[in-house]
């Protein structure tokens, strides 16, 4: 039986939503933060070897990373539409998606979450000199590489509704943590097909029971 570690505000909703969306059989242990530090609990982190959200258990298999595990539960579904097959004529903009989520998107979320961090956290004067420098990194680097992916989000999404194509892929389950990420930013402004994803992938009865079954007001950790 395979069991999905829950833990609240994580990336692990991705996996919850897969699952549901495969009308799966599987076992579900939900994890709360800790109050302290709001980090995994210790009983959390003794499951990976990383630590962190997701994480699966197999019978003696132990898995983390959320496109190793998508990728893994799939595989016990080779029919299933969640991934397009070889030769669809989806496949390549399932495939660049899928991958865009944690090597571009993420990737640049989380440069800009340390900077903040670092610049939330340093005592004066050190905090203004980080923000001079850091404003540089988010001008010359950050942003134009933010605003190009998300100008591709939007010609993509105007073309078919889905980043997997004409039907729900993994792409999209990758994706959704770090969208409601850059939702919460208020980086989506404006773009009405990728506002209009928002609203296609909540109408589906998978992301609201899964949604349900996390039972917390928002997706997101907010720090």
């Amino acid at each position: 039986m395979l069991t999905l570690h829950h833990l609240e505000y994580s990336q692990s909703f991705r996996i919850l939503w897969l699952l549901e969306a495969l009308g799966a059989d599987y076992a579900f242990n939900s994890y709360d933060r800790n109050a302290d530090d709001n980090l995994a609990p210790d009983e959390y982190k003794a499951l990976s070897p990383l630590g962190t959200a997701p994480v699966v258990t197999d019978g003696d298999l132990v898995l983390c990373e959320s496109n190793a595990i998508i990728d893994y539960i799939l595989d016990s579904y080779p029919d299933s539409a969640l991934r397009p097959a070889a030769g669809h004529k989806d496949r390549a903009r399932h495939l660049f998606w899928f991958h865009a989520s944690p090597g571009s998107l993420m990737s640049l979320q989380g440069i800009a979450m340390v900077l903040g961090l670092l610049e939330m956290r340093s005592p004066w004067p050190i905090s203004s000199l980080l923000k001079a420098v850091f404003g540089q990194v988010r001008t010359i680097f950050l942003n134009p590489r933010s605003s190009a992916l998300i100008d591709l989000m939007e010609k993509d999404l105007g073309k078919q509704p889905f980043f997997g194509g004409d039907n729900l892929t993994a792409a999209d389950i990758t994706l959704v943590y770090p969208m409601y990420a850059a939702l919460d930013k208020g980086q989506f402004e404006g773009r009405t097909n990728i506002l209009a994803w928002f609203a296609r992938i909540e109408a589906l009865d998978s992301f609201k029971s899964a949604r349900a079954k996390d039972d917390r007001e928002r997706i997101i950790f907010k720090f």
